[in-house]
């Protein structure tokens, strides 16, 4: 982890593993980790098998999406499944990609781009087994996280590590029962189960 910038003054203060398996149906629902308690960054080792943390978010900002030129002059998209292609023609709307080149583009057609708000938006991010991520930021406070029963494929344990709130850090409200907790961390003595 500290060869990560991100991560290079990260210290968790607690370990959550989670041990899904599909059998059981195991799934966590879209939520938020305790703001009050846990940290700006949150830290998960994903293990023995691969899987897919959802992301969602309740807000009513949203995505700003435009056809690229070549979409926007009615040219087909080779690499396109016949059903996506089909499918756009139906409902006349134009898939989407990073627009690369902004010059190229007609600006009339820049007026008929789509807003979508990010709560009819799912963001699914593959997690290779042996992966970590780490959430912050947006990702941490604005976009709730879940792990789904329909990508639970195979047992996979998951192992999260928290540090604490700035309300529990070096002059915040709580310092002092930060300080505790943080030499009940240290002395913990777990053993394998």
């Amino acid at each position: 982890m500290k060869a990560h910038s991100a991560l290079e003054d990260f210290f968790p203060v607690e370990q959550c593993n989670l041990d899904y398996l599909p059998e059981r149906g195991s799934a966590i629902d879209p939520h938020f980790d305790d703001w009050w308690l846990w940290g700006e960054r949150l830290v998960s080792l994903n293990l023995l098998s691969k899987t897919v943390l959802s992301m969602s978010c309740e807000s009513e900002d949203g995505l700003q999406l435009v056809a690229n030129h070549k979409q926007a002059m009615g040219e087909s998209n080779p690499s396109a499944s016949p059903q996506a292609s089909q499918s756009h023609k139906q409902n006349h709307l134009p898939s989407t990609t990073v627009c690369e080149n902004l010059a190229s583009w007609d600006i009339n057609y820049l007026f008929s781009s789509r807003f979508i708000p990010y709560k009819k938006v799912t963001v699914d991010i593959h997690l290779p087994r042996r992966s970590l991520i780490a959430l912050f930021g947006d990702a941490r406070y604005k976009w709730k996280h879940a792990i789904y029963r329909k990508h639970i494929e195979h047992r996979r344990v998951c192992v999260t590590f928290r540090e604490l709130s700035a309300e529990f850090a070096l002059g915040g409200e709580q310092e002092k029962l930060g300080k505790e907790l943080l030499e009940i961390a240290l002395t913990f003595q777990g053993k394998p189960v």
